[in-house]
């Protein structure tokens, strides 16, 4: 009984606070009260019954046709007939919902980045005096960020970068004085995808369940990853599957000799502890033994080892976007300005 108390008050909250508004919020409320909708959740692992997870294998079944109940309601944004639907879905297909909710994870497609990672990753190949880079992104299951340098991006102050042409335009506000540099980034020649469980994008299932991800009623959302997915298809990424400790020196090496590797993280690092940051660190010095490596890292304040906190508190509520090169047994970390929300809104320091 408590556990069951626990669990509606979790889908009460995200239905009422994260997600007010929303289809999902009604929907999430709607599961709170059903008895039999807690105990269909209540059959999956107890890490896999959170609002995200069940809501997008709902999702899931809805947009392979196995629901189409729920999908005609969330076509239609009927709020009242997605929550009756998700109840009788999550009922009578307990099973299918609860396998894919075990075998996905959740994944929050972040387009939005590209506007901090462009000007960082331009201003590593300069530090370096590279004339072309090979990007490497840690913990994005897509690689959909790989493709940063075929975005374009205009920001508040009417500065901009990337492709103009390209079918993903993205918009970001800048705080402060200092403009966001319109270096341009060099060649790509190398696209890496390092992850545990990587999504292949040419994969009809890897590619549903990024859509299922989304919330049904966000359609420039899903317009914005039918343009990442189109423009990602017509050069798919290298994915190598494993961690980044074990994977990074494979990575690291299939990038061309006369390219710099830039490895991303954005937002990855805080989903593993300390040790293994420091680990993460390490091997990005092993890789730089024989050349330089740059690592561009958008993480909450203090997540990334070496990159100074600019005495921002922890729980500051924004991110550091830090630039760590290492060449040979040199390591030089700086901060070049912090953001908010997920690239939405950047600072860009005076001396980065």
């Amino acid at each position: 009984m408590d556990r069951a108390r626990t669990l509606a008050a979790v889908y009460r909250h995200f239905g009422a606070v994260a997600a007010a508004g929303t289809l999902y919020g009604r929907v999430a409320v709607a599961l709170s009260e059903s008895d039999q909708a807690l105990r269909a959740i209540g059959a999956a692992p107890a890490r896999r019954r959170h609002p995200a997870v069940v809501l997008a294998a709902l999702h899931d079944l809805a947009l392979a046709g196995r629901a189409p109940q729920l999908a005609a309601a969330y076509a239609a944004a009927d709020g009242d007939a997605a929550a009756g639907a998700a109840i009788d879905t999550l009922i009578r297909m307990t099973d299918p919902v609860v396998a894919i909710a075990v075998r996905r994870l959740p994944q929050t497609y972040e387009t939005q980045r590209c506007a901090v990672l462009y000007p960082a990753i331009a201003e590593a190949a300069r530090r370096a005096g590279a004339n072309a880079v090979g990007l490497i992104d840690v913990g994005c299951p897509a690689g959909l960020g790989l493709h940063v340098d075929r975005v374009g991006v205009t920001y508040s102050d009417r500065r901009s970068l990337g492709d103009p042409a390209s079918p993903v335009q993205l918009s970001a506000s800048v705080v402060g004085a200092q403009p966001i540099p319109t270096r341009s980034m060099p060649e790509v020649v190398a696209r890496i995808g390092v992850d545990p469980d990587p999504l292949d994008l040419t994969n009809a299932h890897d590619a549903r369940w990024l859509h299922a991800c989304l919330w049904p009623d966000q359609p420039e959302q899903v317009a914005r990853l039918d343009a990442t997915l189109a423009l990602a298809a017509t050069a798919p990424p290298l994915l190598l599957r494993g961690s980044a400790v074990e994977v990074l020196p494979d990575a690291v090496a299939r990038v061309p000799p006369d390219a710099l590797p830039v490895v991303t993280t954005s937002w990855a690092l805080s989903r593993v502890p300390l040790e293994s940051r420091l680990r993460f660190l390490h091997r990005l010095d092993e890789a730089a033994a024989g050349r330089a490596v740059a690592w561009v890292s958008t993480e909450g304040v203090g997540v990334a080892p070496a990159v100074p906190t600019l005495g921002d508190r922890r729980a500051a509520g924004h991110s550091i976007i830090g630039l760590t090169v290492l060449d040979r047994a040199a390591l030089r970390a700086q901060a070049l300005g912090r953001c908010w929300s997920r690239g939405r809104l950047l600072s860009w320091l005076e001396n980065a």
